[in-house]
């Protein structure tokens, strides 16, 4: 693998381990099932994803080094799925220039440019 693969996949890992961070932080300041500031009314889907990322989001971190194609590939899912839903609560009040969201959109971005890098370094699974 090249240097620009391992440098791409540090960086990756490093932006999710920044999340991993913030919802851990959330998780012990606010309790797992945090509604994020939203209140009451955030639905429960809601709150089980952004749970849920307390722990999928260091998993893709160490799958980026251990399996680099399944780790390119949770992580893409990963902030896919995050802009997504964040894009909803985000639309609802009027958040569009708030860092945390603008952070997660400028890592999709990233995350789209670089991956095709990584995926074409990256071995492929063997049968």
């Amino acid at each position: 693998m090249t240097r620009l693969s391992f440098a791409i996949r540090i960086l990756f890992a490093c932006c999710l381990l920044v999340a991993t961070t913030n919802h851990i932080r959330a998780d012990f300041q606010h309790g797992l099932f945090w509604d994020y500031g939203y209140g009451p009314s955030t639905l429960w889907a809601s709150r089980i994803f952004w749970a849920a990322l307390t722990f999928l989001d260091p998993l893709a971190a160490l799958l980026l080094f251990i399996k680099p194609r399944a780790g390119i590939f949770l992580t893409a899912a990963i902030i896919l799925a995050d802009v997504a839903h964040n894009t909803y609560y985000v639309a609802m009040n009027h958040q569009w220039l708030e860092l945390f969201y603008l952070s997660q959109v400028a890592f999709l971005i990233a995350v789209v440019l670089l991956s095709p890098v990584v995926w074409r370094k990256a071995p492929a699974p063997s049968p």
